[in-house]
């Protein structure tokens, strides 16, 4: 198996939703590298914040990456970002999660991660996983066993992130995730997470046949449920060129994960690349 026989089918949609302004989301789907940035900073700043870290990533279009190149995209964003925020006197920030198509012994995998709260979730079957871990004050609260996961989703505070690109803590988690025939992938802001249960993404991811259509009715669900919030999709099937199998234990394969290699990320910091599955 190499990267060059990875069949991809992909969607990506980006919508206003029903209550904001201006879309402060942006999304990239370019193969290797497909991603979700959700901008911080209000109408002068948020937009351009997302946009630098998509500009970050888009020379890497077409290319074969690796974790270093990832590191030094996620280098050249927060770069960005922190000149913009340096000209708004409310600052300026932005989440990233994404999925990066690499070759890890010899096999196609996927290097997942992120900063701050958007999230990838990988569907199998009937099955969903969330892969990414949110850098926000709910998820560390249910973390520390302080409140329950269930809870989240009313939680007042959900939407205070504790990592983003361009601020002083942008340290970005990652993880590297086997290619498997027949998953699809997920990679969201959180105006989607915040208003669709994960439920009600697994039922949308099954019943839905092409990216197209799965983008669309997520979309569409995020704003039935008020659209309180900008919303970001992408959504990658893997058509062939993977391995053949489903997810393994969904329930722990994040904590279950081990390291097998370090790649700089943000600042020269090592960050830990955890295999799953």
């Amino acid at each position: 198996m190499t990267l060059a026989s990875v069949v991809l089918n992909v969607a990506a949609l980006s919508d206003l939703g029903l209550k904001r302004a201006v879309n402060e989301d942006s999304v990239f789907a370019e193969s290797p590298v497909f991603l979700v940035a959700d901008g911080m900073g209000g109408h002068a700043a948020g937009d351009k914040a997302s946009q630098a870290v998509v500009a970050a990533f888009a020379p890497l279009a077409g290319t074969r990456v690796s974790t270093a190149e990832i590191g030094a995209a996620l280098a050249r964003a927060n770069e960005a970002v922190s000149t913009i925020s340096a000209q708004h006197s409310r600052g300026a920030g932005s989440t990233v999660a994404a999925v990066a198509l690499v070759e890890y012994e010899e096999v196609p995998h996927w290097l997942v991660f992120n900063v701050g709260d958007s999230r990838v979730y990988r569907h199998h079957g009937n099955e969903l996983e969330q892969l990414t871990i949110d850098h926000s004050l709910g998820q560390e609260l249910v973390d520390a066993g302080e409140l329950r996961a269930e809870d989240l989703a009313t939680f007042p505070q959900r939407n205070v992130i504790t990592r983003a690109i361009g601020a002083d803590d942008n340290m970005a988690d990652s993880w590297l995730v086997p290619v498997v025939n027949g998953e699809r992938l997920l990679i969201c802001s959180d105006g989607l997470s915040g208003e669709v249960s994960d439920e009600g993404i697994r039922a949308t991811l099954t019943m839905c046949g092409r990216p197209e259509t799965a983008a669309a009715a997520l979309v569409r669900r995020a704003k039935q449920a008020g659209g309180r919030d900008n919303i970001s999709v992408v959504v990658v099937d893997v058509v062939s060129g993977g391995i053949a199998g489903g997810l393994q234990d969904s329930t722990d394969s994040r904590q279950s994960s081990s390291a097998v290699h370090t790649s700089t990320m943000l600042e020269g910091t090592t960050v830990p690349v955890r295999r799953r599955g």
